[in-house]
């Protein structure tokens, strides 16, 4: 019999009200229990040639041992939580941030978990009510994602309690309840209003794309909560307009000053109403949408339809014109396909892109604004395109995984004495597909807010960048393209990435310095070309012993 756990014997005190609501609650416990059993198996270690074999560690407590990161983002918070008599301000900043952290993560994290469809074969055969079935699937969800709620929102909820008091504490509560509520189920309706109109393979193209939009809206939205105030005498002053009906924050920050301030702004009494109706509404018709949900879900295990011709053209002309062998251009074209095709690849990496698309243009918004275009033409936040570079280390950690890492045994029986053609092709191949688009686009709109003068920066950016992902494929070098499982993702992959991008900054800061240098752009730029060469002809020449596969 399997171990009964602690949030199956918490779940049990409302049994009565799954009952009430037609769910069939044991069966739904006993669905969620297997989910949950299967989230902490223990999955086994990739074969390695090493006899040092690597400690295993279930899925469940690689994810509960790694909400202390959440902890530590949730305390940027707390100097918001403390500001005094400012509610709709810093609670409306402070859902900004929260809404952004923990929508990318259902984003990134559990799209899969919602858009799964594996357990459909078994359960759909039996007796079940399809409602059992979507409570369990929710309620699997809402697990998760309150475990990441609270890491993030509790030491915000502990302070505001002893700065501000028990209604405070207790508003505030209310609200993150809701706010989780909204976020899951407008995910879901992103995802159902796609399905409603798509089939197969094109489908999962487009909820990739859209996780891309969500994530730069996201990202926008956040920068704008603040925008919705301004300083006037050292007090933050609210102006009210139509468009922010739209920015769900103030929602949140609204019942504060309503409650507690005793506030009769029409606009701040109607934000509040939208915080909580909307949630609650959302819910109830999300719950009446499910079946329709999950019977389009079935779209995503089908196949069907003609297959296109793919044009190579462009991906050979590229493999012909970047790499340097037969065996580099094989490589180049296999991994190519691999990031075209690998739905998980997509759905773990496309996030990222959509941030550092974005992040350069949030950075200059604000002198922009004050200054306008003549004003910042002649500064230099043109280095803030070393946000786009930001990608990078995501794409050097996932470019080792794969949905179909068991066909990983071909390396073993490739006549190759050294794997340098490999991990050359397939960095390539990423810097073109992923990094290459972003960074033109992006080079575009920088020389026409900048001028051409910043033509040789563009220049030693790029440098940088190639450098850069060399050092990055070095760090997270131990195992061959796609030749692992997602599920041996380790936790201490994210310090990696953490320091990565610490060294992307230092990239950023010697340019910013070598700016004040007479000549000293360009001295540094013949300096970055060298160091480019040799990097990208030694710094990629592994042994078949130093890599897992």
């Amino acid at each position: 019999m399997m171990k009964e756990m602690k949030i199956l014997l918490f779940l049990d005190r409302f049994k009565g009200l799954f009952v009430r609501n037609g769910i069939e609650y044991d069966v739904m416990r006993r669905i969620l229990q297997v989910k949950l059993m299967m989230d902490g198996r223990r999955v086994p270690t990739i074969i390695s040639q090493s006899a040092k074999k690597k400690k295993e560690e279930s899925n469940q407590n690689k994810f509960y041992s790694s909400l202390w990161i959440y902890v530590l983002m949730g305390l940027i918070l707390l100097p918001f939580i403390l500001i005094e008599n400012e509610y709709v301000f810093q609670m409306s900043v402070v859902f900004g941030i929260m809404m952004f952290m923990i929508m990318t993560s259902v984003i990134s994290d559990f799209s899969s978990v919602l858009l799964d469809v594996r357990d459909k074969n078994i359960l759909s055969s039996k007796p079940i009510k399809r409602e059992t079935i979507s409570a369990a699937k929710t309620i699997h969800i809402f697990i998760y994602l309150f475990f990441l709620t609270i890491s993030l929102t509790g030491p915000a909820l502990v302070v505001s309690l002893f700065s501000h008091g028990i209604f405070f504490f207790l508003i505030f509560l209310a609200e993150v309840i809701l706010m989780d509520l909204l976020i899951i189920v407008m995910t879901a309706f992103i995802y159902y209003f796609i399905l409603r109109f798509f089939d197969g393979e094109k489908l999962k193209d487009i909820i990739n794309y859209v996780q891309i939009a969500l994530s730069a809206g996201i990202a926008i939205g956040y920068q704008l909560v603040a925008r919705l105030f301004s300083v006037v005498d050292f007090n933050i002053v609210f102006t009210p307009k139509w468009y922010q009906f739209f920015i769900i924050p103030i929602w949140f920050g609204a019942p504060f000053e309503v409650l507690l301030h005793h506030s009769g702004n029409t606009y701040f009494i109607i934000f509040s109403a939208l915080a909580v109706i909307v949630p609650i509404v959302s819910i109830i018709v999300y719950r009446q949408l499910m079946p329709a949900f999950e019977q389009n879900l079935q779209k995503l295990s089908n196949h069907h339809g003609k297959g296109k011709k793919e044009n190579r053209r462009f991906q050979n002309a590229m493999a012909k014109i970047l790499c340097t062998s037969r065996e580099e251009r094989v490589f180049f074209r296999f991994a190519f396909d691999m990031m075209k095709n690998e739905r998980d690849f997509k759905l773990k990496v496309y996030p990222s892109v959509g941030f550092s698309f974005i992040f350069p243009y949030i950075f200059i918004f604000n002198d922009l604004r004050t200054q306008g275009l003549a004003g910042i033409s002649s500064g230099k936040l043109y280095l803030c395109l070393y946000f786009t570079a930001l990608l990078i280390p995501t794409i050097a950690m996932m470019m080792k995984f794969s949905g179909r890492h068991k066909a990983s045994w071909i390396y073993k029986v490739i006549p190759l004495p050294y794997l340098a053609p490999i991990f050359k092709g397939a960095l390539k191949a990423a810097l073109v597909k992923l990094f290459l688009p972003l960074f033109l686009i992006n080079s575009l709109v920088f020389s026409f807010l900048f001028g051409v003068r910043i033509l040789p920066d563009l220049i030693i950016v790029f440098l940088s960048v190639l450098l850069f992902s060399i050092v990055c494929f070095r760090m997270m070098r131990d195992a061959l393209p796609f030749s692992e499982g997602y599920e041996a993702v380790q936790q201490n992959e994210g310090f990696k990435i953490f320091f990565l991008l610490l060294g992307l900054g230092v990239f950023a800061l010697i340019h910013f310095a070598i700016t004040f240098v007479s000549y000293g752009i360009y001295a540094y730029l013949a300096l970055l070309l060298l160091a480019n060469v040799l990097a990208w002809k030694k710094g990629l020449s592994v042994s078949w012993r130093e890599v897992l596969y």
